[in-house]
């Protein structure tokens, strides 16, 4: 199969085929690409109240069933809405992965809503990231490859964050961000595995009337250290709303070390890629808040 995007096929077209073969009893509901889609799945608006989300590659496949298993048994210990698994699909029509079927969740994605009040935005997601921290972990996904080891050590992409280091060396303080990456690998996960998100960003939280509606996307999710859905302290917060949710949402100063590590090895990564200047801009800042504290 070919597409205009080249991600695994997909179009409205496909999707139309795949819910008449195997979901017939929404045969014939309207089916719209979203106005603004990820990388690691497509989705689709089916009718109103429905969505459907199919992984673009093999490596996002494992999400599919972790999903449909644990969201279930997640959401009535949340405060917030979380997707709502309507139907599990299976390859067909010439798509060669595992696909859903959720409950369309109302809202605008908060790196494009206004927002209305950003201290208390803060603080309601450091509720949800608690709540989901006090979730029950017995017999949950153990973060690794399926979490692109977030949840993990950050250890694991150590060789990875090196080699930016020195690919970026003149652009970043390199010295000053090597010894935070040194201080994020020291400071070791000792405590009870947990449950996180691992992909705490504005784009996988929803805004409605202003404030946080939902959280999406829990397809790196697992059971492990929760430093990783720490970052968005510096992605999406700054002065008053970032010390709100640091305090609300705590966490011992060895967490907030390999968070900032996390931070560190996402921005490097991205800067050493050579983005174009707007992304670069966003990618310095993160990476001079992150000094700033370490």
């Amino acid at each position: 199969m070919t597409s205009a995007d080249g991600r695994a096929g997909i179009d409205a077209a496909l999707v139309e085929r795949l819910i008449g073969a195997q979901f017939p009893q929404w045969a014939g509901l309207p089916v719209t690409p979203v106005k603004v889609d990820g990388w690691d799945n497509r989705t689709y608006r089916l009718g109103d109240d429905m969505s459907v989300r199919l992984p673009t590659a093999e490596g996002y496949v494992p999400a599919v069933a972790k999903e449909n298993a644990w969201l279930p048994r997640l959401a009535p210990q949340l405060p917030l809405p979380v997707p709502t698994v309507l139907g599990a699909g299976v390859p067909g029509e010439g798509y060669p992965y595992p696909w859903s079927v959720r409950g369309w969740l109302p809202g605008e994605a908060a790196d494009r809503a206004p927002i209305a009040d950003m201290v208390r935005f803060a603080r309601e997601l450091a509720a949800f990231i608690r709540a989901l921290q006090r979730c029950d972990a017995d017999g949950g996904p153990a973060a690794g490859r399926h979490s692109w080891y977030r949840g993990a050590s950050p250890a694991f992409y150590d060789h990875e964050t090196r080699r930016c280091l020195n690919q970026v060396d003149g652009r970043v303080d390199t010295k000053a961000a090597g010894r935070a990456w040194d201080a994020a690998l020291q400071a070791e996960w000792r405590g009870e595995p947990v449950w996180f998100h691992g992909d705490v960003a504005a784009g996988n939280l929803l805004v409605e009337g202003g404030r946080l509606a939902a959280v999406i996307d829990f397809g790196t999710s697992g059971v492990g250290d929760p430093a990783c859905d720490l970052v968005i302290a510096w992605t999406m917060f700054d002065g008053a709303s970032r010390a709100a949710f640091r305090d609300a949402v705590g966490q011992d100063d060895g967490t907030w070390a390999r968070a900032r590590g996390w931070a560190l090895w996402k921005s490097l990564l991205t800067l050493a890629g050579n983005p174009g200047p707007e992304l670069a801009a966003v990618n310095h800042r993160i990476i001079d808040a992150v000094l700033a504290e370490a």
